[in-house]
């Protein structure tokens, strides 16, 4: 089955009882048995809903992988995997990375004895160096939010399993359909199918997909006994969102291209991050282990005026400023400020987010529009 094929059908079935084409939203708790521990599979809706069952089984089968799990939300799945470590464990990770994520990690999971190491990865063969006896697992994004570097997933992969390191992909820039890490040889794959996967702006969702039989049973034990598992009706709306996934994407890739050319052309505009430049680093590998270059662009005006970034964006008539990313509506938000403020500042220009810097999410609307959009809020 090819992948627009499976964002359609894979693990949906017609509804048994009246033949509906889409999966029905079940919102009960609980399931009525024949008899004591006698029952159709379902018996409470924490531990599982014919809805998500659907949804899992659709996003498994997206990421080539075996076991799917949803949570009430990106973060919650992440939550889910450092629960599978113990104290005393160290994770490696890409010092430029979500800041939710970055909060999680250093708020939460480091007072349970958790290790944290942030560190560049777009060099793989740099991260030997960092690994010890205690590294169990290596975090990494790809492209990387907000500057869209690029980790070489393969290379990362074959320096983790000489070392008996677990790897774990966030896919949510990417999606399935533009990048595939567990055939690169990842061990998990993560998504805030917030954003790409459910693509309308209106249900919050993360997910987790892997083939590993013995960590999926794991983390299948969080999923239930934790409780931060998704709702039916938002699973019936990402399956909803899922089906049009690739179509999206190619809108969303396309537009982009554009963007990002019509920005670095801009007299105004000093640099673009986009992986799809020639001269991007890391360019080539993106091009191997990507279909396309995706909707994210992230820039600086010339002069690095925080004020004058923060003005720009208020101008936009169509790149709204709002939370978030992935929707079919474009975006521009600040990462300073917005989704990368739990970062301290120092972290940040390390990893060379600057305080001016703009994140783009190019949606799917017409890109003349777009551009023009652009034209008039940078004319001075």
């Amino acid at each position: 089955m090819k992948f627009a094929t499976k964002t359609i059908h894979a693990g949906i079935k017609p509804d048994p009882s009246t033949g509906a084409i889409m999966t029905p939203i079940y919102q009960t708790t609980t399931y009525v048995q024949q008899a004591p521990g006698k029952h159709k599979g379902y018996e409470y809706s924490r531990t599982q809903n014919p809805t998500r069952d659907a949804l899992q089984k659709n996003l498994a089968a997206l990421e080539n992988g075996k076991h799917g799990f949803c949570f009430a939300s990106g973060l919650a799945a992440t939550d889910a995997v450092m629960k599978t470590l113990k104290p005393g464990d160290e994770v490696l990770s890409t010092n430029d990375l979500y800041g939710g994520t970055y909060r999680l990690f250093t708020k939460i999971f480091q007072g349970y004895g958790l290790k944290f190491k942030f560190v560049t990865m777009t060099d793989a063969s740099t991260l030997e160096a960092h690994i010890n006896d205690n590294t169990k697992l290596i975090w990494l994004e790809t492209p990387t939010n907000p500057m869209m570097h690029i980790i070489d997933i393969r290379a990362v992969v074959n320096l983790a399993k000489k070392k008996n390191i677990k790897v774990v992909v966030d896919n949510t820039f990417a999606t399935p359909y533009l990048q595939r890490p567990l055939d690169l040889g990842a061990d998990l794959v993560m998504h805030s199918v917030t954003k790409y996967l459910g693509g309308h702006s209106d249900v919050i969702m993360g997910a987790l997909v892997l083939n590993n039989h013995e960590w999926a049973q794991q983390l299948e034990f969080i999923q239930n006994a934790s409780g931060a598992i998704s709702g039916p009706q938002d699973c019936f709306l990402a399956l909803r969102g899922i089906k049009t996934l690739h179509l999206r994407m190619q809108r969303h890739s396309e537009n982009a291209a554009v963007v990002a050319q019509a920005l670095r052309d801009h007299r105004r505009v000093d640099k673009v991050y986009w992986p799809g430049f020639e001269d991007h680093p890391n360019h080539e590998i993106a091009r191997q282990q990507m279909d396309a270059f995706g909707g994210m662009i992230s820039f600086t005006l010339k002069g690095d005026d925080v004020e004058e970034a923060k003005n720009l964006m208020q101008k936009f008539r169509y790149f709204q400023l709002a939370e978030s990313l992935g929707g079919v509506e474009s975006l521009c938000g600040h990462p300073a400020s917005m989704t990368h403020a739990s970062i301290p500042r120092e972290e940040r220009i390390k990893s060379g987010l600057l305080d001016s810097l703009i994140r783009l999410s190019v949606g799917i609307e017409d890109k003349e529009d777009l551009i023009e959009d652009l034209e008039q809020a940078l004319s001075d």
